[in-house]
């Protein structure tokens, strides 16, 4: 979901600034790559693939190719100011401009899906969110891949070694606000807390201080309890957005061994032979666009799809992988029948609840909407300082909650929270007026309380709509079609409800706003949430790990070391392994798994290496 945020004054909007010439290692052109082959092809620079490029272009004796379908993030101020995430998406250039099915669970809505199409793909426009999780998600995931090195305690040194913590913009003092023990600082994703303050912060926590039963201070989300209401960590530094191409990509461009192509899409997986009467898919054909001539490479030792939710099941089932009564609907030959590709889709269903405030005397993002003098002030402050309003990412408060042990719903329906430490529905409370269906205001002040079901059960799946990888594949999330799901968003708006009746928002919450004004009863309230829910874009799943062995239902695409079953050569490494959602934005997560991966394919090229 991108929310619609009172636009900013088109004066205020800079798209790009002027740069250096890009290095020789970035390409635009497949006939210009400088080598015929390389050790290692990573198929897409999202969360994943750049992890995985940086990381084995370490040794210099390793040639490491990068392909991206989108452009170059240097220099798109647009992306680099952490204020304007709400503004990148749906139906941009940066954009791969998906769209759902109709969804039943949301009244039949047809919902836009963004997904970033550039360098450091949904990190470049997301909304800089950095919440690992509970610890509990990724002991999940050590269990149902019997691989003790997804746990929470395993991967510690990966969550040390991929972050670099560092202090906010404005140099507050942060004594409280979260555990320095808890954090790396010297890898390459920037986090820092919130850079400029709000004036309801101080109301934020007096709530967790009058109504600490249900709404706790949580003094840091990221340490393996995610329980209650925090300071939100981000991926920013310096006042300025943090994303995998800045971390893992622009820094080291001047290694000779690492070359990346951009404005390239790769168009299918080629099966370069058989090993032991194992297929081998170590060959990659690519193209500029649809009309454009193709190319194919080799790599020698792995190809690494990091394509995304969507493109890498895509991939996967038109080079041949994937449940074959889909292929075979298509008249693809079936190399590896894997039937769980393409299925398991799922996300967060977010809702922002709209309240009207009485914002006397402080100073919200609505002033920014309606006020295009303030805007462009605060645009010079960025601009010369990295400084103000622009310096802030969605929200300054983020808070997660479980549903109470004896809520009825726990009786009928599985519980898909992973744990104790792993929340039903989150908060984002944010300092102004979203909405992701287009509405927008002119004048007034607003709270936006923004709810998420952070440990869904619905669940969709993704198809193919024809045999060409330039059209797109039919995406059917899912969203609220299951009872647990559709309670969990009904109960996550009476919580906000309760938050807000706290003495700390006396004289400053006028009301609910729009259709939550009229949603009283269950019925309504969920009927509500059915026409006004959307997706946070935390797509997942559809390539799933599961425990190593060959492809059958339920047991996974890959297994633990992310290997593609069934197959040799080939990895994916990005949000569709994710077996379940975690209870947090995703994108700290893959990048944890991702550093590890990277390990795993060192080690095993140091096997080859060494065997007789």
């Amino acid at each position: 979901m991108l929310f619609k945020l009172s636009s900013i004054a088109a004066s205020a909007t800079v798209l790009s600034r002027t740069i250096l010439p890009a290095l020789a290692t970035l390409y635009t052109d497949p006939s210009s790559l400088p080598k015929k082959s390389y050790d290692y092809i990573v198929i897409g620079a999202g969360a994943g693939g750049p992890v995985i490029a940086n990381r084995l272009s370490e040794d210099s004796d390793v040639e490491v190719l990068l392909i991206e379908a989108g452009v170059n993030n240097a220099g798109l101020t647009n992306v680099e100011i952490p204020f304007f995430d709400v503004q990148l998406s749906p139906l941009k250039a940066i954009d791969w401009n998906y769209t759902t099915t109709s969804q039943d669970g949301l009244a039949g809505h047809v919902i836009q899906y963004p997904r970033g199409k550039i360098l450091g793909g949904s990190t470049s426009i997301n909304y800089m969110i950095y919440s690992r999780g509970s610890s509990d998600d990724f002991d999940r995931y050590a269990n149902i891949t019997g691989d003790n090195g997804l746990s929470w305690n395993a991967l510690q040194p990966y969550i040390h070694k991929h972050e670099a913590f560092s202090r906010p913009a404005d140099g507050h003092n942060t004594t409280g606000q979260y555990i320095p023990s808890a954090h790396g600082t010297s890898g390459p994703v920037g986090v820092t807390l919130p850079n400029f303050p709000l004036g309801i912060d101080s109301r934020v926590i007096a709530t967790t201080q009058q109504l600490p039963n249900e709404f706790p201070f949580q003094e840091d989300m990221n340490a393996g309890n995610t329980l209650g209401i925090g300071w939100t960590q981000n991926t920013v530094q310096g006042g300025e957005r943090v994303s995998s191409a800045t971390a893992y990509i622009q820094p080291y461009l001047s290694r000779s061994n690492f070359d990346v192509l951009i404005n390239t899409q790769a168009t299918k997986l080629i099966q370069t032979g058989t090993e032991k009467g194992v297929p081998a898919f170590r060959g990659v054909q690519f193209a500029t666009s649809k009309d454009a001539p193709l190319y194919a490479l080799n790599a020698t030792k792995e190809v690494i799809l990091a394509a995304g939710a969507f493109s890498t099941p895509q991939l996967l089932m038109l080079s041949g992988i994937g449940p074959t009564d889909e292929l075979s609907r298509l008249g693809i030959k079936t190399v590896v029948d894997s039937p769980d590709v393409g299925n398991n889709l799922h996300d967060h269903p977010l809702l922002s609840n709209v309240y009207e405030v009485n914002a006397t005397g402080t100073v919200t993002t609505d002033d920014l909407s309606q006020n295009s003098s303030f805007a462009n002030v605060e645009l010079d402050l960025w601009t010369n300082e990295k400084q103000g309003f622009y310096t802030m990412a969605i929200s300054n408060h983020i808070g997660w909650f479980r549903l109470p042990d004896n809520s009825s719903i726990l009786k009928t329906e599985i519980d898909f929270a992973a744990g104790p430490t792993s929340s039903h529905y989150e908060f984002l409370i944010f300092n102004g007026f979203v909405n992701p269906f287009g509405e927008s205001v002119s004048s007034g002040h607003y709270l936006s309380m923004i709810t998420a079901v952070t440990s869904p059960s619905s669940r969709g799946n993704l198809t193919l709509t024809s045999t060409s990888p330039w059209d797109f594949p039919l995406i059917n999330p899912a969203i609220l079609t299951s009872p647990l799901d559709i309670y969990v968003m009904r109960e996550s708006i009476k919580a906000t409800k309760r938050m807000l009746a706290a003495p700390a928002w006396d004289g400053y919450v006028i009301g609910p706003h729009g259709d939550l004004a009229n949603a009283t009863t269950d019925e309504e309230i969920e009927a509500y949430a059915a026409k006004n829910t959307a997706s946070f874009n935390h797509p997942l799943g559809t390539a799933a790990m599961g425990p190593p062995g060959a492809p059958a239902k339920g047991k996974g695409v890959v297994g633990p070391d992310l290997t593609v079953k069934g197959v040799k050569g080939l990895r994916v490494v990005d949000a569709s392994v994710l077996t379940y959602i975690p209870a947090a934005a995703p994108q700290a997560a893959i990048y944890i798994i991702a550093e590890r991966t990277a390990d795993l394919i060192k080690a095993a090229n140091k096997d080859r290496k060494h065997r007789p």
